[in-house]
């Protein structure tokens, strides 16, 4: 209950045994002390491109998807070792290889709560990041998340300040951080999920990536309210706002151009470039200002 309830308990076991296996698991992508780099095992290359990528995200954007199917096609084969498994759906955090290296994983799950962040989400991301940070383990973000959970019951148990420790988990590392948008990417939970506007290194897009402050719709009733009132026929008039909204805004060129996004790529060519990117950023440095730490939102 512990794991499903409180998140107190990051794993379950059936036995000592299954305990003891898993504990052997997760020491291998933990380095020793805080000193070394993350390990890593032999990796043998091979074809990167991932064509089961290609149409994962279904054309509808209101259906959900599994992001773990996204994780395991680009993570190497059978390397995911999830975190937190039973707790806080909505995200999904755990730790993989990359072309045999060590990295950490943080992901929106569109299959639960449409993958909106909510209080326990975002305790249970930020606590992995601070994780991943402490030991050197570099941090892959995939991002499909369309807000905060709406709701008193978030507001009054303070989403705000429990939102703003994933905000802070993600500003205060120093290891390589790279981020996939899948699809959403709307509003301030976009800017929470490693954004290149908190110091994330390398941002990618896929095709699919709608990156604005909200979605199509709720953005013309708001936006285009005069005229959609004004129309004989308002229904027709907001199908067109919502359009000419989606047309300008829902897509990651615009995105891209302020440089808020490195390049928009290929879903089955995304294993490849995170590769490349996580190479790239290897021997990253990151000077801190002398003191002696943040003030993370308790």
């Amino acid at each position: 209950m512990h794991s499903t309830k409180s998140g107190v308990a990051h794993f379950t076991a059936a036995n000592e045994i299954d305990a003891i296996q898993q504990l052997k698991k997760l020491l291998s992508y933990i380095p020793q002390n805080c000193e070394e780099k993350a390990p890593s095992i032999n990796y043998e290359k091979g074809t990167e491109l991932r064509e089961g990528l290609k149409n994962i995200v279904p054309e509808n954007p209101n259906q959900p998807y599994d992001m773990r199917e996204v994780i395991e096609q680009i993570a190497d084969e059978g390397s995911f070792y999830e975190v937190h498994k039973n707790f806080a759906e909505n995200i999904v955090v755990g730790f993989a290889r990359l072309a045999g290296k060590s990295i950490g994983i943080v992901g929106n799950q569109p299959s639960q709560l449409a993958g909106c962040l909510d209080i326990h989400a975002s305790q249970k991301g930020a606590r992995f990041v601070r994780f991943c940070d402490a030991f050197n383990i570099p941090l892959l973000v995939f991002e499909d998340v369309p807000g905060f959970l709406p709701g008193t019951d978030q507001e009054w148990n303070a989403i705000i300040t429990n939102g703003a420790k994933l905000l802070y988990a993600f500003c205060e590392a120093t290891v390589p951080r790279v981020t996939v948008i899948t699809r959403k990417a709307y509003g301030g939970a976009y800017d929470v999920m490693n954004s290149k506007h908190i110091g994330c290194d390398i941002n990618f897009a896929w095709p699919t990536a709608e990156i604005a402050v909200m979605g199509a719709k709720g953005a013309a009733e708001i936006i285009f309210k005069k005229e959609i009132d004004a129309a004989t026929d308002h229904e027709a008039e907001l199908a067109k706002k919502e359009k000419e909204y989606a047309t300008l805004f829902a897509n990651p060129y615009r995105a891209a151009e302020r440089g808020f996004i490195d390049e928009v790529i290929f879903p089955e060519e995304t294993r490849l470039k995170v590769i490349k990117a996580f190479q790239m950023l290897e021997n990253k440095v990151t000077n801190l200002p002398r003191k002696k730490h943040g003030n993370i939102p308790l």
